[in-house]
């Protein structure tokens, strides 16, 4: 069974809603980090808020974030804007909807 997979692909908001390994606030890295590395892609920054981590990455040379929600567990890929990223975040669903990992 892969890692990390497809849960939902909202094109219109820009939005991958991902499966992933099990994690909370403090292991919230120990998940995200193999992912980013599977994609090839690196981390150009990282903030954590009250719930909410959130790494700008950069995937083949386009911003994204990489948000994860520890009370939900949830971890998604989006655009920083509607008008951006939008080819590379299809490219990403259809290779989540493979399964990675």
């Amino acid at each position: 069974m892969s890692m990390y997979g497809l849960k939902e692909f909202d094109v219109q908001a820009g939005r991958l809603i991902l499966t992933h390994p099990s994690f909370d606030f403090d292991s919230f890295s120990e998940v995200a980090k193999p992912l980013v590395n599977l994609l090839s892609a690196t981390v150009t920054e990282q903030q954590t808020d009250a719930d909410l981590h959130s790494w700008l990455i950069d995937f083949e040379g386009c911003p994204l974030f990489l948000r994860g929600e520890h009370y939900s567990e949830t971890m998604w890929i989006e655009t920083l804007s509607p008008q951006e990223g939008n080819e590379e975040l299809q490219y990403l669903a259809k290779l989540c909807s493979l399964g990675i990992g």
